[in-house]
């Protein structure tokens, strides 16, 4: 959060806007927009985007999370041992014999 605030207020600098306006058009006090340009955790990530908003950085946040490559990952590895399960599950059961028959089964089921 210290990183996002560091770039607000570079952000707002370059845009040569003060404190005071800038605090102003995002409907906070100068402390609270202190506060936000420390990167203080206890502000509220509406906060944080109103500050994106007068910037007119909010279409930024577009961009978070856009391609989670990790997400993704963890995804495909649970899918893949998910299937890698069901098909030592099937296998284990595939042309064994019923105990209660003495019938050997099909492993597609079909008797």
């Amino acid at each position: 959060m210290r990183a996002l605030g560091l770039r607000l207020k570079v952000a707002r600098l370059r845009r040569k806007i003060s404190t005071i306006l800038f605090a102003e058009r995002m409907g906070v006090s100068r402390d609270t927009l202190n506060r936000l340009e420390k990167g203080d955790a206890t502000i509220a990530l509406g906060t944080y985007m109103r500050a994106l908003r007068v910037l007119g950085l909010d279409k930024d946040m577009d961009i978070v999370a856009q391609d989670d490559n990790l997400g993704r990952a963890l995804q495909d590895q649970n899918l893949l041992a998910k299937r890698s399960r069901s098909h030592k599950q099937q296998a284990g059961t595939a042309g064994t014999a019923d105990t209660t028959t003495g019938f050997a089964s099909s492993p597609h089921g079909q008797d």
